[in-house]
């Protein structure tokens, strides 16, 4: 009973929140920093919604003012009311084009000033990459990414794309990997208190003087720091029980 009065509650605060979004894209419309405030206001009702407990450990990220590109894992649907809640300011992100019909969302996502991608379309996805690449070096504004590409359900990482670090090192602006705990499989919806999540900024991975000779090594370097990383956060919410 408590899973699907969540499930409801969940479904009207979206619409809620969406249209909320999507009149405050069209009062400032592609201003990039709608993206932080709509991702608070996502997330602010969701884990409420949802009984999820999320402490952060982010506390470098609000001071920041200079542009880079967040490298986050991606684990499930519910990352829109989890991750939201660090979305830094003036940070816009990039999603599958197909977002678009979705009612009010894909509207005030695109609004919003976020870049939306075609997959399976290489000339599109890569006018996409030029403008987000544009965008960090000319508009003062960070970009998100979900380097896996899609969900993974709270399982192990998946290989990282190439594009968020084809774009730091083409706009010369660091990299800041943002780890979630592991907690798709670990969420107890039935129960008041669905559980715990942490989330952590890792310092920044600089690019300055990369050529796309190195974005292997980059990657690696990347997923490596994040993976070891959301392995100590899953060992700490275990713990934390």
């Amino acid at each position: 009973m408590l899973f699907w009065l969540r499930m409801l509650l969940l479904s009207a605060h979206f619409v809620l929140t969406s249209i909320i979004g999507l009149l405050i894209g069209l009062i400032r419309p592609f201003e990039p920093d709608n993206s932080r405030l709509c991702a608070r206001l996502y997330s602010w009702g969701g884990r409420i919604i949802l009984g999820l407990e999320i402490r952060t450990e982010v506390e470098a990220l609000k001071q920041r003012r200079s542009p880079c590109v967040y490298v986050s894992n991606h684990q499930s649907n519910y990352d829109l009311f989890v991750m939201g809640t660090v979305v830094p300011y003036r940070t816009v992100s990039i999603g599958k084009d197909s977002l678009k019909y979705v009612p009010f969302f894909g509207q005030l996502f695109w609004l919003a000033g976020n870049v939306l991608i075609k997959r399976g379309h290489a000339t599109q996805a890569k006018q996409a990459m030029l403008a987000s690449t544009e965008a960090l070096k000319e508009k003062d504004t960070s970009i998100w990414v979900f380097a896996e590409g899609t969900r993974n359900g709270g399982n192990n990482m998946l290989p990282f794309k190439k594009g968020a670090f084809q774009m730091a090192i083409a706009a010369g602006v660091p990299i800041i990997p943002i780890c979630s705990s592991s907690y798709p499989k670990h969420m107890q919806l039935k129960k008041l208190k669905a559980g715990l999540i942490k989330i952590r900024a890792l310092a920044e991975i600089p690019t300055k003087g990369l050529t796309l000779d190195d974005v292997p090594r980059l990657m690696q370097e990347c997923f490596e720091q994040m993976q070891k990383t959301i392995a100590q956060l899953d060992r700490d919410v275990l713990a934390a029980r």
